[in-house]
């Protein structure tokens, strides 16, 4: 009798740690990807109105983003895009799809309104379906998930104009200053800002 309770209790703990839920799936990358000193990452982005590739920066919500047509820097507020081809800087506060679009990891804050999720496992990872409840700017996502690590190997968004899928490679965790996230004009003496907010 001992045994079979022994054996029982065994079982039930292979199935919950077996069974997480893909708000536990999301909870933990978060936690990752939101590390308190910063992480870097290297991504490319393909979609209907993008083709590009290029390194990022982020701490909290806070981002940098370099490719080789731009750079951008968001503080949490005010997003500078310096457009390396005509040297101008655009200034603005961008909406949450905004953000979607240029910063992959934009979906650790969306997932938790408006959004239902299911989840599978594929090979070594999880991916999780977010569908909005109502209409949004973003109506679906896929998030890809490493199973050990809880680092996100890919987000595919479905917008207005169609999919966008970002890959994203090497992430790991760095220690990154607040000015890392804010466009400085001294780098950028010759550039012209223009303030759009």
């Amino acid at each position: 009798m001992e045994r079979i309770k022994t054996i029982i209790v065994m079982l039930l703990i292979a199935v919950a740690s077996y069974g997480q839920t893909a708000k536990q799936v999301l909870d933990k990358t978060a936690a990752v990807v939101s590390n308190k000193s910063g992480a870097q990452a290297s991504f490319t982005i393909k979609g209907a109105n993008m083709n590009t590739s290029g390194t990022i920066a982020i701490k909290g919500r806070k981002f940098q983003a370099t490719t080789p047509q731009a750079t951008i820097w968001f503080d949490g507020k005010t997003q500078w895009t310096y457009m390396k081809k005509n040297e101008e800087v655009n200034v603005a506060n961008p909406s949450e799809s905004e953000l979607a679009a240029i910063n992959p990891y934009n979906f650790i804050y969306m997932y938790k309104n408006g959004y239902t999720y299911t989840m599978q496992k594929k090979g070594n990872n999880y991916e999780v379906h977010l569908k909005a409840k109502d209409k949004k700017s973003i109506s679906e996502m896929y998030i890809v998930v490493n199973q050990k690590t809880y680092s996100p190997s890919q987000i595919r968004l479905h917008q207005q104009k169609g999919w966008t899928t970002i890959d994203i490679n090497n992430f790991k965790k760095a220690n990154l200053g607040d000015g890392a996230f804010r466009f400085n004009s001294k780098d950028f003496p010759n550039a012209e800002i223009i303030d759009l907010r």
